[in-house]
């Protein structure tokens, strides 16, 4: 009878946050793309490609994190629509994402596609989440974390859409 509360997880919905700066690709240009639909590509940390290629399911949901810029903070909800598969710009010596060492036989990176849900109806900043003492464990507030794709479990996932 233990197996099945790790069963049930196992096949549940996982949370993402999915970090992108504005003046790259914004929520606001998810929106635009036919079908409000896009692959993110460009992550180039081996941890975050993990996740991409290992974790993310279809269902999945993540947050939209817009960083660097004058209000870093949540903006909106997205949801995978494709698993993790190789990030065709690493293969493309006029992207600013090329990797010269990666090969189309063993590709490095990887990307998954995402679906714009909805914006949330305000940001839910970066300095405002660092406020919750239940959010202490979030990757994205503890401190030297710069990873731009992280994991968010169902409690933290609830927690942040009830500040909106």
């Amino acid at each position: 009878m233990r197996l099945l509360p790790l069963i049930l997880t196992s096949l549940g919905m996982k949370y993402w946050l999915m970090k992108s700066e504005p003046s790259t690709f914004g929520i606001d240009d998810l929106i635009n793309k036919p079908a409000q639909t896009e692959h993110w590509d460009g992550v180039r940390n081996y941890q975050a490609r993990n996740m991409m290629r290992d974790d993310m399911k279809v269902g999945d949901r993540s947050f939209f994190y817009h960083s660097n810029c004058e209000l870093p903070g949540i903006v909106g909800i997205m949801e995978i629509v494709r698993e993790g598969y190789p990030d065709f710009t690493q293969f493309d010596p006029g992207n600013v994402h090329f990797d010269p060492k990666s090969k189309r036989e063993n590709p490095t990176w990887m990307m998954v596609d995402v679906k714009f849900v909805r914006k949330l109806s305000r940001t839910i900043s970066l300095q405002e989440l660092k406020q919750v003492p239940e959010l202490a464990e979030l990757a994205l507030v503890r401190r030297g974390n710069r990873l731009s794709v992280m994991s968010v479990t169902e409690q933290e996932w609830d927690l942040i859409l009830a500040l909106e």
